[in-house]
């Protein structure tokens, strides 16, 4: 009696914790951990505990990918683990060196300021979440459609499954680029340094949301965020079907450019992720960040053998 009790009291708590991956993971990571930071920031503790809704971001997306998995091979490691790891360490410390960089930039600039400054904090992280969503999907547009950002971009589609760990996959310079298009205008019209470290914070737990390894549901809210089965679909190496779904947040952008599109009823498993042109794009950290520099074009010539010729090149 005892064994079976305590078996159907296992049953009934995995149970609930599948239902909170499928209903409340997303909610908890977009609005809960960010609410923490808001938190955090408003009652003057020190930056550095901003990084605390982050790691748990983190730690919550990888707990949830084993309890709910939308891929269970997407678990596994393709021979991406080092580098994975190197990315997410180099992201991390480029945030830390940027927050800096936005600290002196701030003490130079004169005392007046176009930022709304005179609102709640929670509304000027809101306007500010909204700009950077724009002016990184528009950057992120361009980099499927210019050859040269398409070189630097193409490391974070050179992937070979979705997991969280894969938004901070992506090359420093165009990380730079992200960081100098949407959040340095806000700086120079006078955001202020909590904004921005709040803005950095939003934007490294979407990257993981966004990326997530979760089968969770979304309901109407599909057609609103940029994620989940939307942003899947923009990862596929199918001919012709991946170069849609550009948003970081919202949906919004991608309609104004006619780049959005609904999943259809193909779902994409293991072997549908990375890049037609260069299917085995190389998975080490070092490669990866010559990659973009390498005069055959953004495959590198060593794995240039496997692309499949009569692919369009920016199909990602």
């Amino acid at each position: 009696m005892y064994r079976r009790n305590g078996f159907s009291r296992g049953v009934v708590l995995m149970g609930a914790v599948r239902g909170f991956a499928r209903y409340f993971y997303v909610p908890t990571m977009m609005v809960g951990f960010n609410a923490l930071a808001i938190y955090l920031v408003a009652n003057g503790y020190r930056y550095v505990w901003v990084g605390l809704p982050i790691l748990a971001a983190i730690g919550l997306s990888f707990a949830m990918e084993r309890v709910l998995p939308y891929e269970d091979a997407w678990n596994e490691p393709h021979g991406d683990a080092a580098k994975d790891l190197a990315h997410g360490i180099v992201y991390e410390i480029a945030n830390l060196f940027t927050l800096v960089v936005f600290l002196i930039i701030s003490a130079m600039l004169p005392e007046w300021s176009l930022w709304p400054r005179e609102l709640p904090i929670v509304v000027q992280f809101l306007l500010a979440v909204v700009f950077v969503d724009c002016t990184m999907t528009i950057v992120h547009y361009y980099s499927h459609r210019v050859d040269r950002l398409w070189r630097l971009h193409a490391v974070h589609h050179g992937v070979h499954r979705l997991y969280g760990f894969n938004g901070f996959i992506r090359h420093p310079l165009h990380q730079a680029l992200d960081v100098v298009s949407g959040t340095l205008p806000l700086i120079l019209i006078g955001l202020p340094v909590d904004v921005v470290v709040l803005l950095g914070a939003a934007i490294a737990i979407q990257l993981i949301v966004q990326h997530s390894n979760v089968d969770y549901a979304l309901g109407p809210f599909q057609k609103i965020l940029a994620i989940g089965a939307a942003h899947r679909l923009h990862h596929v190496n199918w001919a012709g079907e991946g170069d849609v779904n550009f948003g970081l947040f919202f949906t919004v952008w991608d309609r104004l450019l006619s780049t959005y599109q609904l999943p259809g009823a193909r779902k994409p498993t293991i072997g549908d992720i990375g890049i037609q042109d260069c299917p085995h794009y190389p998975q080490d950290y070092a490669t990866q960040l010559r990659a973009p520099f390498d005069p055959d074009g953004f495959c590198p010539k060593a794995f240039a053998a496997d692309a499949v010729p009569q692919a369009s090149q920016h199909t990602p």
